[in-house]
């Protein structure tokens, strides 16, 4: 076993235990640090912890982790960035599909951190080795915004604001079918797929699982597409993707949770093509609005639509010209 031994800031804000160690270096998920509670690996000042447990501003928090063979440590790296927003504080960027936000295994490099940690030469050292300054994060596959600190300063503002749902954020994505009305919520629970723990799903068991809730709005609907606006109200694993599939309304292109296809024969069968050559989900991370860490000054950041869905727009916009009103 590996301890690792923290002396916990004088100013360090009261997040739960298992919160503050999702952000820390060799632990992957909020679902890792329990099991590391549960296991009786986590001690505050001598004294195992509960999940829920509140940090003590100059306490001691020691925890022990399973031996590892490589320590990933993410190392500054040449690699290209459209940049939305900087300052002295936080980088706010239009993160391309494809692109891994930080080092794990089977990514040791190539990621978001290795490019602004050589953009912006250093990262807030709170978020750990593999993950300095990361506040949140989308998907490989889903593009748009996402947001970074530079500083510890900038860091644990930010994680609170998201922990209490102070960031508003719009995705935009194209899905199979067509809803019902213009708008609506999706309010389901949560969990780890059985099955599977690389994915996700609804809680099938009452009082199980974490809340999710999303809000849509349709934008514009075609035969057996629509294009929508995605207000998630919080912030799960796969979450949109989840809620879509479970409605019925999968986003195009998903790998893993889009089952629905496009028919072989008719106009849609047109765009088969299109969507393959997509290659991941039709979901764009399109606008953030959150207060300044430091500042405290309202600051909305949008992310320009990547090529390869604005491709695939024009060539149903070619074959589908259906408007909502």
């Amino acid at each position: 076993m590996n301890r690792v031994v923290r002396k916990l800031p004088e100013g360090q804000d009261p997040l739960r235990v298992d919160q503050y160690l999702a952000l820390q270096e060799k632990i992957e998920s909020r679902g890792e640090a329990q099991r590391l509670i549960r296991q009786g690996q986590v001690f505050l000042n001598g004294k195992p912890v509960k999940p829920a447990t509140r940090l003590v501003p100059g306490g001691v928090l020691m925890y022990e982790l399973p031996d590892v063979e490589e320590t990933l440590c993410a190392r500054p790296q040449q690699i290209p960035l459209d940049v939305l927003y900087e300052d002295d504080d936080l980088i706010v960027v239009n993160k391309p599909p494809g692109l891994v936000v930080h080092p794990a295994p089977g990514h040791p490099d190539g990621t978001l951190v290795n490019a602004l940690l050589f953009h912006a030469g250093r990262l807030a050292p709170a978020g750990g080795g593999r993950r300095p300054g990361i506040v949140h994060r989308l998907d490989k596959g889903t593009s748009g915004v996402i947001i970074a600190a530079k500083t510890n300063q900038a860091f644990f503002p930010l994680v609170r604001q998201f922990q209490k749902r102070e960031i508003e954020k719009v995705y935009l994505a194209m899905v199979y079918g067509n809803l019902e009305g213009s708008r609506g919520v999706i309010e389901h629970a949560i969990t780890r797929n059985m099955r599977n723990r690389k994915k996700m799903a609804i809680t099938r068991v009452a009082g199980s699982g974490r809340p999710a809730v999303t809000q849509w709005k349709l934008k514009k609907a075609y035969p057996g597409l629509s294009f929508l606006a995605l207000y998630p109200k919080t912030g799960r694993t796969h979450q949109l993707r989840v809620h879509l599939s479970y409605l019925g309304h999968p986003i195009v292109g998903d790998p893993v949770y889009g089952r629905k296809r496009l028919p072989t024969t008719g106009k849609l069968a047109l765009l088969s093509k299109e969507i393959k050559s997509v290659g991941r989900q039709a979901l764009h991370a399109w606008r953030v609005t959150f207060a300044h860490p430091v500042s405290q000054k309202p600051l909305t950041v949008t992310a320009p639509c990547p090529d390869d869905l604005k491709q695939l727009r024009a060539r149903i916009e070619e074959n589908f010209l259906k408007e909502v009103p």
